[in-house]
């Protein structure tokens, strides 16, 4: 079925279930329920209840010391349990850890600890603060209308020209409609080209902070970062979706948030510009191609969603998807990647000698994984994530803790606090775009309009149609670049597929169009894999992959140059 319809609001009832049931899923309360229930004295429950948590300290992962290290360190621990077992003082219960089938242990779950959950709950900063929090990272940058002087001496030393950025909020046509964006120019240069970025589902513009300065260093170009309509801190209206029939709530769902990319494109008097777009972006960006024609001069999808096709997901015939890699976004770490310790079948993939041919058989059999029966539940019944961080209150900050604790983790102390506190203050505001997702993709991300059945079509759309004074206008198609992770969730074989589609495309021309349409031939595809990354590569590996992109925007300018000195 291609999606069951569910009220996206809850009654009272059910959202004091929702609580409890996100609690039941705490590792945490589980085992502090553990305790509390236990038959034994308090003063031995709590020594008991010490002596699971203390394992391991909450700062230190056994598993990552030296063996020498780690026998002393198990050593000191059994000394610890002894004597908290024999003074039956009431301690405060630790974060647990989980074992592994190896016995390695993992940090816990949910690593804020209940009592600063409430308190960053309580004290929490606006979200247009945490994001300038965030910006406040970003080297050599000054803010346009800053006055500060250590900003202006800061502007000064900067290596690759002075550059300002600017905060705005763009308003569009309708009720509540308005895109967060950011801007970054170089100050006294003439601008030819403009990229625009996208986020992915529920993130927001201020992950790109490690991409913002080096992506500026390119003269000639203008940098746009856009939260999507509905998300980051971008107006969030309320999300509906009138039609009825499948295909037209794809197209709906989708015009959602193109539509309003293309009001924004118009209140900027951007003519074209190249569009980088991450997870469903990329997904977003490739139907805003198709759907209007001849604005952009480059598509980067990095890391897209709903490339490869499920038969599952699209035919409404079948049940639901029941299996996906969508768990690793949840489960795995920076620094498993930096250990470059592959997911999925991506490993195998990256292997094989030919991997056009191993493309071609392994599009519609993504690495997957089970996924139980509640998941695909909430997913149809349109029960966001982020439903969970709101409802649960004080609770909130921990929940997200579970994912900002692992995908943060390689990071610099500050740096992780202020991508905790930015990601905390967009996931508990109001939901709107976030629950766009099981109108376009099925359970574990497999999208009901896969990208692989159109992509080829990118650039090769009408511009103008024909009239009885001029003739019909057709794109000659344009640049497309699909980057992956090497430890990607993604399946990267479904970016190969889609460069082989493209590049029939081309060759077709090539060989049976018309010598104008071979000569104005612009199309090309290329698929660039980011060492020592995961689904976030601009995150993950900032250093790569900020170079590729600087290489793909240096292309585009030489390419517009020479058109502009032909015409």
């Amino acid at each position: 079925m291609m999606l069951k319809t569910y009220p996206t609001s809850f009654l009272l009832p059910k959202r004091l279930k929702l609580v409890t049931a996100a609690r039941r899923f705490d590792p945490d309360h589980r085992a502090k329920a553990s305790t509390d229930t236990s038959t034994s004295p308090p003063s031995h429950s709590h020594a008991r209840a010490h002596s699971q948590t203390i394992t391991i300290s909450s700062s230190v992962d056994a598993a990552t010391l030296p063996p020498s290290s780690r026998s002393q360190h198990h050593h000191h621990n059994r000394q610890r349990q002894r004597q908290h077992a024999a003074t039956p003082t009431p301690i405060a219960p630790q974060p647990p850890t989980l074992t592994t089938r190896s016995g390695k242990m993992s940090v816990a779950f949910f690593p804020l600890g209940y009592k600063e959950a409430a308190q960053q709950w309580w004290t929490s900063v606006s979200s247009r603060q945490a994001e300038r929090d965030v910006l406040s990272l970003v080297p050599f940058l000054r803010e346009a209308d800053s006055d500060n002087s250590h900003l202006q001496d800061l502007t000064k030393a900067d290596p690759f020209g002075q550059r300002v950025w600017r905060s705005s909020m763009v308003q569009l046509s309708g009720k509540n409609r308005a895109l967060n964006e950011l801007s970054i120019e170089r100050v006294g240069e003439q601008v030819d080209d403009t990229l625009v970025m996208l986020h992915g589902y529920g993130a927001g513009l201020g992950f790109f902070y490690k991409n913002f300065e080096p992506l500026s260093r390119v003269p000639g170009w203008r940098v746009f970062a856009l939260d999507m309509l509905g998300m980051g801190n971008s107006a969030r209206p309320t999300f509906k979706i009138h039609a009825k029939d499948p295909q037209g709530k794809i197209e709906e769902a989708e015009s959602w948030f193109i539509d309003a990319l293309e009001e924004w494109r118009k209140v900027r008097n951007i003519e074209k510009f190249t569009l980088m777009g991450h997870s469903l972006g990329g997904y977003l960006a490739v139907s805003y191609a198709l759907k209007y024609p001849g604005r952009l001069n480059k598509l980067i999808l990095a890391s897209p969603a709903g490339v490869p096709e499920n038969p599952y997901a699209v035919n409404a015939n079948l049940p639901e998807p029941d299996d996906s890699t969508l768990a690793n976004e949840f489960t795995q770490d920076q620094e498993s990647i930096v250990r470059r310790e592959s997911v999925g079948d991506n490993k195998k993939f990256m292997g094989a000698k030919d991997k056009k041919a191993a493309a071609k058989t392994d599009t519609t059999t993504p690495p997957k994984r089970n996924m139980p029966s509640w998941f695909v539940w909430l997913w149809d019944a349109n029960v966001s994530p982020f439903s969970i961080v709101r409802l649960t209150g004080p609770l909130g900050p921990r929940f997200t803790s579970g994912w900002t604790s692992r995908r943060f983790n390689h990071l610099p102390g500050d740096e992780k606090d202020v991508l905790h506190t930015y990601a905390y203050s967009l996931f508990r505001q109001k939901g709107s775009g976030e629950y766009v997702l099981p109108y376009l993709l099925a359970p574990g991300a497999y999208a009901r309009s896969p990208v692989i059945n159109r992509i080829q079509e990118v650039g090769r759309q009408l511009i103008k149609p024909a009239t009885e004074n001029s003739p019909a206008i057709r794109e000659t198609g344009i640049p497309i670049v699909l980057m992956y992770g090497e430890n990607d969730w993604m399946d990267v074989a479904g970016g190969f597929a889609a460069e082989e589609k493209i590049k029939q495309r081309v060759t077709k021309v090539l060989l049976h169009g018309t010598e104008e349409e071979r000569t104005k031939e612009n199309g090309s595809a290329k698929v660039v894999v980011v060492t020592k990354a995961g689904h976030h590569l601009y995150l993950d590996n900032p250093d790569e992959f900020n170079a590729f992109i600087r290489k793909e925007l240096e292309e585009t300018r030489e390419h517009g140059q020479r058109q502009r000195a032909s015409a």
